[in-house]
């Protein structure tokens, strides 16, 4: 596995299990923050288990979709979650993934190891995780190494579970600027027909919003209005 980082990457994916993801999906409007619990098998010992437990900083999303996703994105991750992310940008369409637009940081707070099997370990986290009632709280299992792989792999499932309602929360912030913006329009429009000092507020607002050309006729019919 050492010799072949490509085996290593696709070997870490194919082992890596999603246990629980946060209750609450990403925010629309802002940056999330997820408190990740990766556990993992130490892979020349028996029954000796690590668990890193560490932040994941989801910001504000757009409407886009993994093609775009770049080295920047990636701050913080090692040379196999960036093989992952190449790879998510040539199957997006396979995978009907939005191309989602997010910034991720990896801030590691905690690591240490347990001298359990990995189920006993796996159960002690979630009974923790759950006495914690943390709605931003996930628990996966990977490997021990590549393990960011496992850390993209969860963002991965948090976007699929989050994109429904990000998308439903813009196309409304859309509709809502779109009625705000009609609403002035119609008042400038009505300002500018009864006062020529205020047919140059409204060019530039039509400028501004790309809709001089659409509303050139109005325009001028308001310009003759206010003389």
């Amino acid at each position: 596995m050492k010799n072949n980082p490509q085996f290593d990457f696709w070997y870490a994916v194919n082992n890596t299990e999603v246990i629980s993801v946060p209750e609450r999906r990403l925010e629309t409007f802002g940056a999330t923050m997820v408190n990740y619990h990766l556990v993992t098998e130490l892979m020349d010992s028996v029954d000796k288990v690590r668990v890193r437990e560490g932040k994941l900083k989801a910001f504000r999303p757009e409407i886009i979709t993994p093609p775009s996703i770049t080295d920047d994105m990636l701050e913080g991750f090692g040379p196999e979650a960036r093989n992952y992310a190449d790879w998510l940008r040539d199957h997006a369409q396979d995978m009907q993934i939005l191309r989602y637009g997010f910034k991720v940081q990896k801030q590691e707070i905690n690591d240490y190891i347990l001298s359990d099997p990995l189920e006993v370990v796996v159960d002690r986290v979630k009974e923790e995780l759950a006495e914690s009632d943390d709605p931003l709280g996930a628990i996966l299992v990977g490997v021990d190494r590549p393990w960011e792989v496992c850390l993209l792999k969860l963002m991965v499932e948090l976007v699929q579970n989050s994109a429904p309602g990000n998308i439903q929360d813009i196309q409304q912030q859309q509709r809502d600027q779109k009625a705000q913006l009609h609403q002035t329009l119609e008042k400038a429009f009505l300002d500018a027909s009864r006062d020529a000092a205020k047919v140059p507020a409204l060019a530039e607002l039509l400028k501004k919003n790309g809709l001089f050309e659409r509303f050139e006729d109005r325009f001028f019919a308001a310009v003759q209005a206010s003389k």
